[in-house]
């Protein structure tokens, strides 16, 4: 079986924002799924997606820290600047951490780790609505 939607995120703030639920919300139907993929993909290039911590923020917050330090604002060396000082380090930052996730499904759920949950990195000051296309695909329940 196969389910494909596209899932649109409102605005968001600059930041790592934990978003499992509101991608397993948008996806009832993965509770049909007895095993299978979900992947996922952002359609844009200043935002990505990374698995990481679930529970405690500062681990968000401090992964966000070292993007900053990693691809500053303002840097002499970057020459796409016509969008604003914060659209180059953003295209690096989500060059980084990858634009899309595979995620394996058991039991109609994705088989996450203890403390780990999906997130939307927003690497601009005002990145706009976000969209992401999730893809499933295995069997269903018998």
């Amino acid at each position: 079986m196969w389910l494909q939607r596209t899932i649109t995120f409102e605005p968001r703030p600059r930041g790592i924002h934990l978003v499992t639920g509101e991608v397993l919300g948008a996806l009832p139907e993965l509770g049909d799924f007895e095993v299978g993929i979900l992947h996922l993909l952002i359609q844009h290039t200043s935002a990505s997606l990374t698995l990481t911590e679930n529970a405690s923020p500062e681990v968000r917050a401090d992964l966000d820290a070292w993007l900053d330090r990693a691809a500053p604002e303002g840097a002499p060396y970057w020459t796409h600047t016509l969008e604003g000082d914060d659209d180059m380090p953003a295209h690096l930052k989500a060059a980084l951490m990858g634009s899309s996730l595979s995620l394996p499904l058991r039991g109609g759920r994705p088989v996450l780790g203890t403390w780990q949950g999906i997130c939307l990195c927003e690497h601009r000051d005002r990145g706009g609505a976000r969209s992401v296309v999730a893809t499933a695909w295995g069997e269903g329940k018998a």
